[in-house]
């Protein structure tokens, strides 16, 4: 970008001081740089995980990149929360494989041959198309945004923590470990299911629905998703303890996580069940996301 263009972005937050004006201006590189390098190896290699690659690991540096700027006690304990966060999620993603020593290389997730299948997204320039503006741009874009507490955090550095911030940080960490529970069992089952031995006779309902529906997936279809929307909804309340607005700006980005998430279940859940005839069953039976209410229908 030109010196122009830096001047012009800075002009947009006038009345905020040259470190913010840096800070979220870096913020925006960041992203931009992002995007076109997961475009751009997802287009040359043919494998559209590059930014699945890097969700859990954008969030850890706009966190340190705010700590260097305008370090605070609050913005720490975000960036700290967060290194936790992305720090399992990426040794979740690389028990799955999808991390390589190659980079660019590793397990693409599933429904992204399903997308490419799909006859509205079929073809080069489609899928190209879908690949620029939803995989590489718009999930980027969400990432900065659920990260924006952060910011707002970063704006108010003479605010002492609070209440909020207390029962913030206790929430999103009973997220991350419950998810990391979640997702623990998820990979156990599927081991057992590959190897075909389930040795401790742990996971026999699921296997033979084909399936997982034991351990927290008694409770919600989707406890991993669940407690994923969780987290960034509780750090969203970061924000709201430094600001003392309830509804600011920042509610942006756990509003469209949560779209996305809604999104994402339907796509997995029309996979299961084409490929599970119970899993309709299981539908009925369990909810999907808030484990309000078990076995509502026989």
């Amino acid at each position: 970008m030109s010196l122009l263009s830096i001047e012009l972005f800075k002009t947009l937050l006038p009345e905020q001081d040259v470190n913010f004006q840096n800070l979220v201006f870096t913020w925006v590189l960041l992203m931009i740089v992002v995007v076109l390098v997961t475009f751009l190896i997802s287009e040359i290699t043919r494998n559209y995980s590059q930014v699945d690659k890097l969700w859990s690991l954008v969030p850890i540096a706009y966190g340190w990149i705010t700590v260097a700027v305008l370090p605070t006690p609050r913005v720490i304990i975000m960036a700290l929360l967060v290194t936790v966060w992305g720090l399992r999620l990426s040794y979740n993603f690389y028990r799955k494989g999808g991390y390589n020593i190659i980079p660019w290389r590793g397990e693409e997730d599933y429904r992204w041959q399903v997308m490419r299948d799909n006859p509205v997204l079929k073809g080069r320039l489609r899928f190209g198309l879908f690949n620029l503006f939803f995989i590489s741009f718009y999930q980027n874009f969400l990432i900065f945004l659920f990260s924006t507490p952060l910011l707002l955090a970063a704006l108010y550095p003479e605010k002492q923590l609070n209440l909020v911030d207390i029962i913030a940080a206790i929430f999103m960490l009973g997220f991350i470990i419950t998810e990391g529970i979640a997702d623990t069992q998820l990979i156990r089952f599927h081991r057992a299911k590959k190897s075909g031995k389930d040795l401790d006779g742990r996971y026999g309902e699921s296997l033979s629905a084909g399936f997982f529906r034991e351990g927290l997936w008694k409770y919600s279809r989707h406890p991993n998703f669940a407690c994923e929307q969780g987290v960034w909804i509780s750090f969203y309340f970061f924000g709201v303890a430094a600001s003392g607005q309830w509804i600011n700006y920042t509610i942006a980005g756990p509003v469209l996580l949560v779209l996305l998430f809604i999104g994402s279940s339907q796509l997995t859940e029309s996979i299961s069940c084409r490929k599970y005839p119970e899993y309709a069953v299981y539908q009925r039976k369990v909810p999907k996301f808030i484990p309000f209410k078990i076995n509502r229908s026989k």
